[in-house]
């Protein structure tokens, strides 16, 4: 079973009261809802947070390392400006999808920056809550086919027995 930690960034505890012509009604419980609905469908496990705190953020993605095999995160406000975040994603080295509930290639100039993506396994942005679920699957279809593949290579590299090692060598001697 996959174990996912989803990571919301700052401000996003106060969704459905904050710019809601920007952001939307829907609040952050209502989106982790979705969330833990579609983790049950897809048989896997979801951890969620949110931090208005950087330095929080970026110790919850050194520690999940260890834990979980992937991470859905948006970085929010710190999207544009944490090198700190950024480089935590890469060390970390687990598959990272970065999410936005706006299109912020829509958005003023400065938003238009993302320090995260370049680290990112992919970005999902401007499709409201439905972003993070479209996140979700996507690092597992992502995390389904790297064991996918793991496994085929585990089956072609596996040593021979003996015998048919034996075998071979003298097949090969006598022709």
């Amino acid at each position: 079973m996959f174990h996912i930690l989803v990571l919301h960034g700052p401000n996003l505890n106060l969704l459905g009261v904050r710019e809601r012509s920007v952001y939307g009604d829907a609040s952050l419980k209502t989106i982790n809802a979705a969330i833990t609905k579609l983790a049950k469908q897809e048989g896997i496990r979801v951890q969620m947070k949110q931090s208005n705190l950087e330095g929080e953020l970026v110790t919850w993605i050194q520690e999940a390392r260890h834990r979980f095999d992937a991470i859905v995160i948006n970085p929010a406000g710190y999207t544009h400006t944490s090198v700190a975040i950024r480089d935590a994603i890469a060390a970390a080295a687990i598959p990272t999808v970065e999410v936005h509930l706006t299109n912020i290639y829509k958005r003023e100039e400065f938003r238009q920056r993302s320090y995260i993506a370049g680290v990112a396994l992919g970005q999902i942005s401007g499709f409201g809550p439905t972003g993070y679920l479209l996140g979700i699957q996507a690092v597992l279809q992502h995390l389904k086919a790297r064991r996918s593949s793991s496994v085929r290579l585990r089956t072609v590299m596996q040593p021979t027995s003996n015998a048919e090692s034996r075998g071979r060598k003298k097949r090969g001697a006598t022709s």
